[in-house]
């Protein structure tokens, strides 16, 4: 039990800082009915808990040892961020849009929502980096006979916060008037974006210094 509480206390204070998964769930939340909502952040749990799993166990250990495999993904996760961005901020610059209405569940392709979780997590390197980094040192530091509780723990943290967030935004989404909801897509797209810029900065830098080869 000890190792399963530190996993998840742990989980929770890996995934409970903003980045591109909150920020796409919250979004979600914000604009989509519950039942979408849930849905989401139930892909993106899946996501978020394959990739610990991989990280964990050594899978994501492949970039640090790729300089190539790392340049190729920061590469193509630095343009599609972008883009993710760029979208929310034309979606928040658009003229009499009404973002506080949740739009109904065949609005957007859950085919699109499965992808865009996949990208916001599985093409997010920083998150592979960080993963791979954190999650290994702490396996590194357990019992063998207590890995399995401490990743379950963590994979419960990921649960809880996602859901959570989901159900709290989608019930009090009605206090966010549409002024106040395209100020937080604006919000979120420019940080999706700079985060985006920053990946693509590495990656001339790396290119510049012939690192990626």
């Amino acid at each position: 039990m000890k190792y399963l509480i530190q996993g998840f206390i742990w989980g929770l204070a890996y995934v409970a800082p903003i980045g591109v998964q909150n920020l796409f769930v919250i979004n979600t939340a914000l604009t989509k009915k519950l039942k979408r909502a849930i849905m989401t952040a139930i892909v993106v749990i899946f996501f978020d808990v394959t990739l610990a799993m991989a990280s964990f166990y050594g899978v994501g250990a492949l970039m640090e040892k790729s300089a190539f495999v790392q340049f190729a993904v920061m590469l193509i996760g630095g343009l599609i961020v972008v883009y993710i961005g760029i979208g929310l901020i034309r979606e928040a610059l658009k003229k009499n849009t009404q973002m506080n209405q949740k739009t109904a569940d065949v609005d957007v392709p859950f085919t699109k929502v499965i992808t865009s979780a996949c990208i916001v997590t599985w093409f997010n390197p920083q998150a592979i980096i960080d993963g791979t980094m954190l999650l290994g040192a702490f396996r590194a530091s357990l019992p063998a006979a207590e890995t399995t509780k401490f990743i379950l723990g963590v994979t419960g943290a990921s649960a809880t916060w996602f859901l959570s967030i989901t159900i709290l935004i989608s019930i009090f989404h009605n206090i966010f008037n549409d002024t106040v909801l395209k100020v937080i897509n604006g919000v979120c797209g420019l940080i999706i974006v700079g985060y985006g810029l920053k990946l693509l900065l590495n990656c001339i830098m790396m290119f510049t210094a012939g690192n990626f080869i």
